[in-house]
């Protein structure tokens, strides 16, 4: 079954806004799906770590919508934590992946202190390619 990609438009109509935390989930579930070679719905498990409370929780409905992990079918679970991380696992073939926020884009989540920055960022985060936004360190 091929990938559906999420268009933008969609995200905001289902979260009810832009904002880079929704932003750097999809793009987070896009990058991990395809390093992976997973299939959406069931075929993969996210664990994300620091993104507990809002606005850092947003990351969860990118996450959700991007890889059709959701919590109604148990297959992405939230824990507390300091530092915003995910690990995903492909089900099939049981390779997993750990992606963390590069600093600079922490910073630049941190600079973004209006909801006119936020949706700014959101949109300039979108059009950034994968290795500029992710860390993945070696597991």
């Amino acid at each position: 079954m091929k990938k559906k990609e999420i268009p933008l438009i969609w995200a905001i109509d289902f979260h009810g806004h832009l904002g880079p935390y929704l932003v750097l989930g999809l793009l987070m579930g896009k990058y991990a799906l395809n390093k992976l070679k997973a299939r959406q719905h069931f075929g993969l498990r996210v664990k994300v770590w620091g993104v507990k409370d809002r606005p850092r929780s947003c990351l969860i409905d990118g996450l959700q919508l991007s890889t059709g992990c959701t919590y109604g079918k148990g297959n992405i679970v939230k824990y507390n934590g300091a530092v915003i991380k995910a690990n995903f696992l492909n089900q099939d073939t049981k390779e997993s992946i750990v992606l963390l926020l590069k600093d600079e884009v922490i910073k630049k989540l941190k600079a973004a202190s209006s909801h006119s920055l936020s949706e700014k960022l959101a949109r300039e985060l979108y059009r950034a390619q994968p290795q500029d936004l992710f860390l993945m360190p070696i597991n």
